[in-house]
């Protein structure tokens, strides 16, 4: 067999609180969705957005993370793969339910700290550790505040 690949990069921000619950066997799973946008011009040359939304789960230790972090508005970055569940619809007999997902194996909440919540951790299902990985504010981006010139150039 060939080699396959199943991977979901998106930027985007959640739509509204996730719902946090547990499975029979006591893993916590998070439900929410995260818009993404896409500017194009229509036919007349007026620019437009188009806003997709996506489904997104995350498991156990991730499940957490969002519990404790993520609010709706939240910009996420979450890398993961994307799965279909399919059941019987109850209202309609015989009639066949799907739904698309993305399973995230890797998150980073994006926001700042003046967006509701505390320090933002960067998690992934490989690593438990969390962290801020943004410099604190206040302080100069690397590469700001340094000229450069002619002496400083080798050729």
């Amino acid at each position: 067999m060939a080699k396959s690949v199943n991977k979901v990069i998106l930027l985007g921000n959640v739509g509204k609180e996730p719902e946090i619950r547990s499975t029979g066997g006591g893993t916590l799973v998070a439900n929410f969705s995260i818009a993404t946008s896409e500017r194009y011009k229509d036919q007349q040359g007026n620019w437009q957005d188009r806003t997709e939304w996506h489904n997104i789960v995350a498991y156990g230790r991730l499940g957490e993370i969002v519990r404790d972090y993520v609010k709706k508005g939240s910009k996420l970055y979450v890398e993961g793969r994307l799965t279909t569940r399919s059941w019987d619809d109850k209202e309609h007999a015989g009639r066949k339910v799907y739904r698309t997902e993305i399973i995230v194996n890797d998150l980073s909440l994006l926001s700042g700290r003046d967006e509701g919540a505390a320090a933002r951790p960067a998690a992934s299902q490989s690593s438990a550790t969390a962290f801020d990985q943004r410099a604190p504010s206040g302080q100069e981006e690397y590469g700001q505040g340094t000229e450069i010139t002619d002496d400083d150039i080798p050729f």
